[in-house]
């Protein structure tokens, strides 16, 4: 064909900068394993035998209070999908209750200037138990102290005799370790963190980049430095960004009785952070209910049941496939709840995707366009990784 311009490219010389500038922010990534949920447990209360115990109370409570023949009526699923949901529920709260786990030397474990020392040696020696035993969840490590405390040298101590300890217990890091960083509300406190973090892993000898770290997103300050040159600036070291809806609830001055994930403050906060993160690596995770079955009746048991799935299934619409669970109850309904909603649409979304490929109409009035298609094909593999199908 004849052309006007005989050199596009002379017109802009500074392409080739920018598209690497571009590769090097947003890789594409294809859709990796993600914990559906992190467990929190307070330092004091971690031994070598916490994801038994959780697994076991978990799985007690479920083959309790829910019979399978009652999960499709409470849950609202269809039947077949509701049998299929059950059984995986009962394998996977057997077979792996806990995906990711912290040991919590924040919030959940308070001040104990006095006793920090020895509750870090304690959580090494469980981990190192732990992994030794082949249960050690995929995703583990622990939550330090907030910079915004006024005290770093609290933090960082923790955090080096707990790397420490169960570097010489185990022999090594085990895989699958990151470190919780909370309560953000200056932007160079990441940065300091980061250089902690390179401090430590030189001293252990480890190799370059084995410290990485999730920032917590719990106060608006947070929310108003994030943006997208956060990721280069702290040199891979960012795993993750979790939302805290309570600290965040509470620094808008929410009454306690709104202090809920699906609030719409806690929405924009979420939708920054989508906004700020798409296309990065960083993952993101959602926050957590702060509630606990009222008692071992049953209807007090799904009541709870009922509260949590509605949550986690607001996340999930929300596009944030991991949250916080904070009682062995809750792992019963993150997994009901994650599971129905791969399962769900499952199907759907595999025809689509094939007559896309096939080059024909899906049926239905469908109409799909590439990014959508492209959508789907992660949502399955999303729902391979999270319901385990090889």
């Amino acid at each position: 064909m004849r052309v006007t311009l005989a050199d596009p490219l002379a017109l802009i010389p500074g392409f080739e900068q920018a598209h690497l500038e571009q590769t090097a922010r947003y890789p594409a990534a294809a859709v990796r394993w993600q914990p559906v949920h992190t467990v929190y447990v307070p330092a004091d209360r971690f031994d070598a035998r916490t994801v038994t115990t959780w697994g076991e109370a978990a799985l007690d409570l479920f083959r309790r209070h829910l019979p399978r023949k009652d999960m499709a009526r409470l849950f609202e699923m269809h039947e077949q999908t509701a049998k299929i949901v059950h059984e995986k529920v009962t394998a996977k709260l057997t077979e792996e209750p806990i995906e990711d786990l912290r040991v919590d030397f924040e919030d959940g474990y308070g001040l104990r200037p006095g006793e920090e020392d020895g509750h870090v040696a304690q959580a090494a020696e469980a981990v190192a138990a732990l992994h030794a035993n082949g249960t050690l969840p995929r995703r583990w490590g622990l939550r330090v102290k907030s910079f915004a405390d006024g005290d770093p040298a609290r933090s960082i101590r923790t955090l080096d005799g707990f790397l420490t300890g169960v570097i010489e217990r185990a022999g090594h890091l085990p895989g699958g370790f990151v470190v919780t960083f909370p309560k953000v509300l200056m932007k160079a406190y990441l940065g300091q963190f980061a250089d902690c973090l390179e401090a430590l892993e030189k001293a252990l000898g480890l190799g370059e980049g084995t410290l990485r770290f999730e920032l917590q997103v719990e106060a608006p300050q947070t929310v108003r430095f994030l943006d997208a040159d956060l990721v280069a600036s702290l040199r891979g070291r960012l795993a993750a960004a979790h939302f805290g809806v309570f600290d965040y609830t509470a620094s808008c001055s929410l009454p306690p009785h709104e202090q809920r994930l699906d609030h719409p403050v806690c929405d924009h906060a979420r939708h920054v952070m989508q906004t700020v993160f798409a296309g990065t690596g960083v993952e993101l995770s959602d926050g957590s209910l702060a509630a606990s079955p009222a008692s071992d009746d049953k209807y007090a048991v799904r009541n709870l049941w009922w509260r949590h799935l509605e949550m986690v299934r607001h996340s999930l619409r929300h596009g944030f496939y991991q949250g916080w669970d904070m009682h062995p109850s809750h792992l019963v309904s993150r997994y009901i709840a994650v599971y129905h909603f791969h399962l769900s649409r499952y199907q759907e979304y595999s025809q689509r995707v094939r007559a896309w490929e096939e080059q024909r109409e899906a049926g239905g009035g469908v109409m799909d366009e590439p990014a959508t298609i492209k959508t789907m094909a992660a949502a399955l593999r999303r729902a391979d990784l999270a319901l385990g199908n090889t």
